[in-house]
């Protein structure tokens, strides 16, 4: 394949790439939009191929040969994986495969340094290159075994850490001065460890309760990191596809920050989810006492109902839930009842973690809304079924200052007539953080296994015909 056909296949693949994030944008296009995005890398893929058996200087049957076996292994690393994983460990499959991409800038930089020219721009891309990546190598590594908690959600706060990152970025960027000055391995290596210093203690520095925003960031740091890759190996698909990423996982995580109440620049610092103050009486423990409510009192609270919002969190998940709460909301609408799903954010462990599942259990679109749209209708709601959820519902994030989540907004459930809560036991939340809803008056508790609570619930609920209003 000639170079100007690598490049129109580039520019289409290009284009695909970018109309597949358009659909991912919105429930009602996202299949439409992962079809594109896998038609755009199949073109990717094929184009590079063709590319590098035309200017390899090794034998084509050789070149051929490694470039199969390299496409065979990962497609079987991967494609065992996918059937394998679990809904609830996406987050941390996607965390580690951050991993991988801030690997392999790592990898191209040093091989880029050591068999390409040595010219200041290209020393600046290979030092950027592996920056990025080192960073991005250790930071998500971190955040995969908070995720699958393999290491404590809790944030590490180190004394002295936003002067420790600082004093890290300066020395690395006098290695850089060095290595553009006087080019040698030595510097490179030095702030390689350094960087993956600063990547496992920016991550480590932020709690669990916000590590839905720090996927995603983590997400633009490997975009980042594939651009630089792109700008050494001078491909220029790969740094339109990594600015796409790069950019885009930015804007999203400017868009869960706001949602959270948070500034943008402490989820690039650290130190984001936790301040170093003291916890307040609500993150110890049980504060009051909570009322118990059997699935015979749900059922019956359901029925008389007219309006009940479902907020569902990763409970829910991990009990698989979902296909159960999908046919109680058959149920309830066919008897008439008007009911919507309040979905934060944040819930779940990763950005639209509830709406892939609501969506895998054909949930109809439009009834699942987001918190600015429903947080004003709780106070005309009769019922509202809590199901998995419990930082995304705490009062606490507003009424308390002293609270580790203070001034997130939340779902504010607590402003139906009735809320059933629906968990194992009184444990607190992923944050750390005990949850003063479940005291409350009007606040009843359904323990045990949601998917086997919700099913009992249908079972004792037959559906009816719809009903006038």
């Amino acid at each position: 394949m000639t170079s100007g056909l690598t490049t129109v296949a580039y520019i289409g693949a290009s284009i695909l790439f970018i109309l597949s994030l358009a659909g991912l944008s919105k429930q009602t296009t996202a299949r439409r939009g992962n079809l594109l995005g896998m038609g755009g890398m199949v073109i990717a893929i094929v184009a590079t191929i063709a590319l590098a058996l035309d200017q390899s200087e090794r034998p084509v049957g050789v070149t051929a040969a490694l470039i199969v076996g390299v496409l065979l292994i990962g497609a079987l690393v991967g494609t065992w994986r996918a059937r394998s994983v679990e809904m609830t460990q996406m987050p941390e499959l996607i965390a580690i495969l951050h991993s991988f991409v801030g690997a392999a800038a790592v990898l191209i930089g040093f091989n880029s340094y050591l068999t390409e020219g040595h010219d200041a721009v290209h020393l600046i891309e290979v030092f950027l290159g592996v920056f990025i990546g080192a960073v991005t190598f250790t930071g998500s590594i971190v955040a995969f075994l908070k995720l699958s908690a393999r290491m404590k959600s809790s944030p590490l706060t180190l004394p002295g850490r936003h002067a420790l990152n600082l004093a890290g970025l300066v020395v690395s960027l006098g290695l850089g001065a060095w290595f553009v000055a006087a080019p040698s391995v030595l510097p490179l290596i030095l702030m390689t460890v350094i960087a993956l210093a600063i990547g496992f203690h920016l991550v480590a520095a932020i709690g669990g309760g916000d590590m839905p925003v720090v996927v995603s960031m983590l997400n633009s740091y490997s975009g980042w990191a594939a651009a630089a890759a792109g700008f050494m190996l001078g491909n220029d698909l790969l740094i339109v596809v990594g600015a796409l990423v790069g950019s885009s996982g930015a804007i999203l995580s400017y868009i869960m920050c706001k949602a959270m109440n948070r500034k943008f620049l402490a989820v690039i610092l650290g130190g984001f989810g936790g301040d170093g103050a003291a916890p307040s009486a609500a993150s110890e423990g049980p504060q009051g006492e909570h009322t118990e409510v059997s699935v015979a009192e749900t059922v019956e609270l359901l029925s008389a109902a007219r309006s009940v919002v479902i907020a569902p969190g990763y409970g829910m998940a991990v009990a698989k839930a979902q296909y159960p709460v999908a046919e109680l909301v058959t149920r309830l609408r066919s008897r008439g009842v008007k009911v919507r799903f309040a979905v934060h954010p944040v819930a779940g462990r990763l950005p639209g973690h509830m709406n892939v599942l609501l969506a895998e259990a054909r949930v109809p679109y439009d009834i699942v809304l987001e918190l600015d749209e429903i947080n004003e209708d709780f106070a005309d709601t009769d019922v509202v079924l809590v199901i998995g959820a419990n930082d995304t519902v705490n009062p606490a994030a507003l009424e308390d200052p002293g609270s580790p989540i203070a001034g997130m907004p939340v779902l504010e459930v607590w402003n139906a007539e009735q809320v059933v809560v629906f968990k194992r036991s009184m444990a607190t939340g992923y944050a750390g953080v005990q949850n003063p809803l479940f005291f409350r008056d009007n606040t009843a508790m359904l323990f045990g296994d949601a998917k086997t609570q919700v099913e009992a619930i249908v079972a004792a609920m037959p559906a009816t015909e719809a009903v006038d209003a």
